[in-house]
């Protein structure tokens, strides 16, 4: 397969990354997420992320941003993008249980809640409205926006909101090993509340079973008027199914071609089904020969805070597939 499965026809001068960092209880939850070093540590998650990302380094803890097994993790690629592009990022604070230690909008929402106990996300509509409002302020800074997100556990919200909303999704992990059984009883239980409740619009549906980042995201689509990509799996299929459920207009969504590939998961036939244009980037990372990077071809990790879309815009910006496996060859060696 090429680097890019097809290349976007898209012109632009102001190119902009932006990573929407939130929090869910359900990343606490022993075995559902591999997104940090323990269930309690997947609240960090996001917030490191970011300062790698801003900073080029873990300023918070005194940690290497990698794995236990040794895997670099996605958000030392989107790093890695963003020295070559040139690019400074930017985030948004969706509802994060730790503040966060770089600049960011903050949209003002809470960590999400465990959908089998209350409603996960109680002001949904007020932060669609707010990424309303954000979408344009990112309008007025830019003609190309990757939106990507960082959100331990939401693999399993976007279940929950993909099934709520039809489709018969099966949805990717950060293990290489997708705790499936967990996240389907987790999900039986929040459809059965939103059965009994009788919901059936998009946000009602967010608010029950969603996370923060999704309102948000949706938000941001419906008013941005450059060129966007949505960055992301499964999760951000996802909010292109409240986006759908809205009436809007669908974005092209940017993933890795490890998720892709999960045979646990079924992101091409769920776009298909949803009409999503999708794009794959496969950064052959097998072929590095770096051990660690090598774990992606297995299974592990295969995305996050925006990565194959950060590639994607590395590509677009005019650097080779050479060129940005090399780069994220140097830059996650330096880590080791």
């Amino acid at each position: 397969m090429s680097f890019l499965s097809r290349l976007p026809d898209i012109a632009f001068t102001k190119p902009l990354f932006c990573g929407i960092l939130g929090n869910t209880l359900l990343s606490t939850v022993p075995g559902i997420s591999g997104a940090g070093p323990t269930p309690e540590g997947t609240l960090w998650t996001p917030v490191l992320d970011a300062e790698l990302v801003t900073r080029g380094a873990i300023t918070s803890f005194p940690m290497k941003p990698n794995t236990p097994t040794g895997c670099p993790t996605p958000a030392s690629i989107t790093r890695a993008m963003m020295e070559l592009s040139g690019i400074r990022p930017l985030f948004i604070n969706a509802g994060l249980r730790h503040p966060p230690t770089v600049p960011c909008f903050d949209v003002y929402g809470d960590v999400g809640g465990d959908p089998r106990f209350g409603e996960a996300v109680p002001r949904a509509s007020d932060l669609f409205s707010r990424g309303v409002m954000m979408g344009e302020i990112l309008s007025d800074m830019s003609d190309l926006l990757v939106l990507g997100e960082c959100v331990p556990g939401g693999t399993t919200t976007a279940l929950c909101v993909l099934r709520s909303l039809g489709y018969n999704a099966a949805v990717s992990s950060s293990f290489a090993n997708n705790p499936v059984t967990l996240k389907e009883e987790i999900c039986r239980v929040a459809l059965e509340r939103i059965r009994d409740a009788g919901l059936s619009t998009p946000l009602d549906i967010v608010r029950y079973a969603g996370d923060p980042m999704m309102p948000v995201a949706a938000g941001i689509v419906k008013s941005y008027t450059g060129n966007l990509l949505l960055a992301g799996g499964t999760q951000m299929l996802a909010v292109c199914a409240v986006i759908k459920a809205m009436g809007g207009t669908l974005p092209t969504v940017v993933t890795t071609a490890y998720v892709r590939d999960d045979p646990s998961a079924n992101v091409p036939a769920l776009a298909d089904k949803m009409g999503v244009e999708m794009i794959y980037v496969d950064p052959d990372f097998g072929a590095l020969g770096h051990s660690g990077l090598a774990r992606y071809c297995i299974g592990e990790v295969k995305e996050g805070m925006g990565a194959g879309g950060a590639m994607c815009l590395a590509h677009l910006t005019g650097h080779s597939a050479d060129e940005i496996r090399n780069k994220i060859l140097t830059s996650v060696s330096a880590y080791s």
